[in-house]
This record gives structure tokens, sequence and C-alpha cells, in this order.
């Protein structure tokens, strides 16, 4: 079964509370629960994480390149100047970036990831589907 970290940066955990009109009103409880059923039903072994700690997130992208797990990242707010997490990204195989909100319709500042350069694919504004999109690429492509 292939393994999957679904990892979540800053701000996610109050999914449900912060700007439903952009991110929805399903919790990051409701999320987390989901996909974690969703995964199962395509034969993948999910686990969900969030922090909004920065050092932790890169542990968590090193633990994923030395297991050979694939991941499912929304970096949030780290995908527009982190190079710490870029960098650890660049250490997975398999890395699909996945954000809620279409961030190229946003503000400026959010139109540009330091982390793309380093994934399979992205994924932007389609919601929370979004990372359903990503684990049945990865189901479909293990």
């Amino acid at each position: 079964m292939t393994r999957v970290l679904v990892l979540n940066g800053p701000n996610l955990g109050r999914l449900g509370k912060r700007e439903p009109h952009i991110y929805g009103s399903v919790t990051y409880a409701e999320l987390k629960e989901h996909l974690e059923g969703t995964g199962e039903g395509l034969g993948l072994s999910v686990e969900v994480r969030q922090t909004d700690f920065e050092g932790e997130m890169v542990q968590w992208l090193h633990e994923a390149a030395d297991s050979g797990a694939a991941v499912v990242l929304n970096p949030a707010a780290w995908t527009h100047y982190s190079v710490a997490i870029a960098d650890a990204v660049a250490q997975v195989p398999t890395v699909i970036e996945v954000h809620i909100s279409n961030v190229h319709a946003r503000e400026e500042f959010r139109r540009h990831s330091v982390v793309s350069p380093y994934v399979k694919g992205v994924i932007a504004g389609l919601g929370l589907g979004g990372y359903d999109l990503a684990l049945a690429h990865l189901a479909a492509t293990s």
C-alpha cells in the first residue's frame, strides 16, 4: 500500500473559521477524516498533518524523502518565500502541491511559488477537492 503524507502549512488548522468565503466551512478535522477515508478507498495509506512551525514541516518532508512516501503538500504562506521548505521538497521524489484557493487570481505576492519548481504537479483553485484529485493521481500512478 502506497504511503502518502498530506502535509498542511500555517493557518490551515483554522479551516472552517478562517475566511470561509475563500477557504470554505469544512473544518480541518473534517478534512482530515475525509482524506483518510478517501485514501483508504483508493488503496493508499494516508496520514494527514498540519503545522504552523516551519522546522517541523522540514522534518516531515525529510521523513518522506527517507521513507519513500509520496506527499500532497499545501505549503500555505510558505509557498511564497520559504527556501527551507523548497529545499526539503526537492529531496522528495513525489510531491503534488495543492492550494485551496486560486492563488493566481489573488494578491500579487501569492502568485509566485518557490516550491513549484520541485513538484510533480500543482492543483490550485478547486477548493478542498484539489486534495482528492492529488490522491486520485497518486493512486493511479503508484
